[in-house]
């Protein structure tokens, strides 16, 4: 199963305007942002992520209760983290 999880934006890459770091439970990873840029990313925004994509910006609070949902199914979070920290965009 792919899952969409909240990811903390902590900087723009300046090299890369399309990429930004974002922190996911600890896990540190370039995402692209290419799809919420109208919306205007910047860190300490918040956005859903999935297979290294921004698909959206939501609150911290939004945020937050996704994450204590994925946090309590288990393996399939654990998967998502697992195949995050695999995860590099070029």
């Amino acid at each position: 199963m792919c899952l969409g999880i909240p990811g903390e934006v902590i900087e723009l890459l300046t090299d890369r305007p399309d990429l930004a770091k974002v922190d996911v439970g600890g896990v540190k990873r370039a995402i692209n942002i290419a799809l919420v840029a109208e919306e205007g990313i910047g860190p300490g925004d918040w956005v859903l992520i999935h297979v290294g994509f921004a698909l959206s910006k939501i609150d911290e609070a939004e945020a937050k209760a996704a994450m204590d949902f994925l946090e309590s199914i288990g393996k399939a979070y654990d998967d998502e983290i697992a195949a995050l920290r695999d995860s590099r965009i070029i």
